[in-house]
């Protein structure tokens, strides 16, 4: 117990030797639990041996888990490097040079001063520790600005955000930018590690809103899409979240909506953040956009393309449209596109789901394109697993339609209902280029199970055309082309496998 409280600080060490023959003076046996705290004469013989100026750098050092001379200067409130110069000399500073924030108040000491400082004669006050938190998270904000959000990552915003909690700072300032900018990159690195619902504290503050808006948004490629949407009710009734953060959580509870096949809730949501018109406004009409061409309504969605810039995905939608219209060209230079703009904008999360929906089109022409490149993410690795049965399709291997039954139990257990006409027509393409009209048949009475609600119904018409089937008397498609164009779209695609594959 003395050697874990220590962290290795010999002076630790020496007050703990002197309490253990104070204690056995007393004829008392010592025991674990004497030993389990930090002795108050520690941090009072510590600070005791540093100039006045020097007091408040390790004080404010403390709320942070690693700094620079500029960082530890400014959360101290102090105009010049000097006094935090001089400390970063003394042993209580550990140094990693290699670091982004190459020093680290000791972990005894750091532990021990909040707790403490108040027995101490110039001790800060509760008042004292909140404005010091105030200048760390606003020095921390004005690095992450001027490295323009990219660096230091992650992992700053994880530790300003238990800032922000930790001394109730209610303004969020810079950190709604970051969180904004977690969410842009798409690459869902989980911000912590997952805390089990009946463990995880209730939001109390802004900060704590924002925490679990991040944490839900991220830990959503890891759970059914209706826990997803459980939680961000949560966050959304508790009030707590500004405005432009309000609509960040309602993007994304209407996406988990859109995941399930829950296409009015989806709109719902989605309207509301394009209403709102701020800085989701455009993915708020992308999302509009979408879910009308899930409804079979692409001359909407085409209509909407041109509103939609870079934020609104707009190459991205185009390809959307493309692809179920049989134009398979159109629709890879779209996702080309996309892939290229999202480089352009150093957005790899992004140019990898470009690069994922780029394989599943090219999937349809050409078996021998591999553009199969995986991201850790649930949606895109369901495209790449879909695009990798099409590439196989109308091979005799058995593995084709056993990989597609474990994309089938991957879509429900993830709850994401609206992949599963994608993966049933990749099925129906797979029978249609075999000629197995009775395996076609049962694909097609799953498609039109998928597709009850009206979602995706398109899909019905294209494995139809696929096998050469009647059209199925309803829905009616608003094809962007007449349906004899599109028909024949997909009916080539399938006599041009099948030549692939007896050459």
């Amino acid at each position: 117990m003395i050697i874990r409280c220590s962290h290795g600080l010999p002076l630790h060490l020496g007050l703990a030797v002197a309490r253990f023959l104070e204690i056995r003076r007393t004829g008392r046996t010592p025991t674990p639990a004497d030993f389990d705290h930090t002795f108050p004469a520690l941090i009072a013989r510590t600070l005791s041996d540093l100039a006045a100026d020097e007091r408040h750098v390790p004080r404010s050092a403390s709320l942070l888990d690693a700094f620079d001379l500029d960082l530890a200067t400014h959360a101290a409130g102090l105009a010049h490097q000097s006094a935090a110069r001089r400390l970063i000399d003394r042993p209580m500073i550990t140094e990693d040079a290699f670091a982004i924030w190459p020093y680290h108040l000791h972990g005894a000491i750091r532990s021990a001063l909040v707790a403490v400082d108040d027995h101490i004669e110039d001790g800060w006050t509760a008042a004292d520790w909140h404005r010091a938190a105030e200048r760390a998270l606003a020095a921390l904000g004005r690095q992450w600005q001027e490295a323009h959000g990219r660096v230091p990552g992650r992992a700053l915003l994880v530790a300003c955000l238990r800032l922000a909690r930790d001394y109730d700072l209610g303004d969020l300032a810079w950190l709604t930018d970051a969180a904004f900018a977690y969410t842009e990159d798409s690459v869902w690195e989980p911000l912590a590690p997952p805390i089990p619902d009946d463990q995880r504290p209730g939001a109390d503050t802004p900060a704590d809103a924002l925490a679990e808006l991040l944490a839900v948004i991220a830990r959503r490629q890891h759970e059914h899409r209706e826990h997803t949407v459980e939680r961000l009710t949560a966050v959304l009734t508790t009030g707590l979240l500004p405005g432009n953060l309000t609509e960040l959580a309602l993007y994304y509870w209407a996406k988990a909506y859109k995941d399930l096949g829950r296409t009015e809730d989806a709109l719902h949501g989605m309207r509301q953040v394009a209403d709102a018109a701020g800085r989701l406004a455009a993915r708020g009409r992308r999302g509009l956009a979408r879910l009308a061409s899930i409804r079979g309504d692409f001359s909407t969605t085409m209509a909407a393309i041109p509103t939609l810039g870079w934020q609104g995905r707009h190459h991205r939608g185009l390809g959307h449209i493309h692809l179920p219209n049989g134009d398979i060209d159109s629709a890879v230079a779209a996702f080309t596109d996309a892939r290229t703009e999202a480089e352009q904008h150093n957005a790899p999360g992004e140019q990898a789901i470009a690069q994922n929906l780029l394989a599943l089109a090219c999937a349809f022409a050409d078996p021998a394109h591999q553009l199969l490149e995986p991201l850790d993410q649930r949606a895109t690795h369901l495209y790449v697993g879909i695009a990798a049965l099409l590439r196989d399709a109308g091979t005799h291997h058995n593995d084709v339609t056993d990989r597609a039954t474990m994309l089938r139990a991957e879509i429900t257990v993830s709850g994401l209902a609206g992949y599963a006409p994608l993966l049933e027509t990749a099925v129906a393409f797979h029978h249609a280029v075999r000629g197995a009209h009775d395996d076609l048949t049962a694909t097609i009475d799953r498609l039109r199970e998928a597709t009850a609600n009206g979602d995706y119904a398109y899909y019905v018409h294209i494995a139809a055309v696929m096998g050469d089937l009647p059209q199925p008397a309803s829905p009616a498609i608003q094809w962007l082309d007449d349906n004899h164009t599109v028909h024949a779209r997909w009916h080539a695609l399938v006599t041009v496998r099948q030549q692939h594959l007896r050459n």
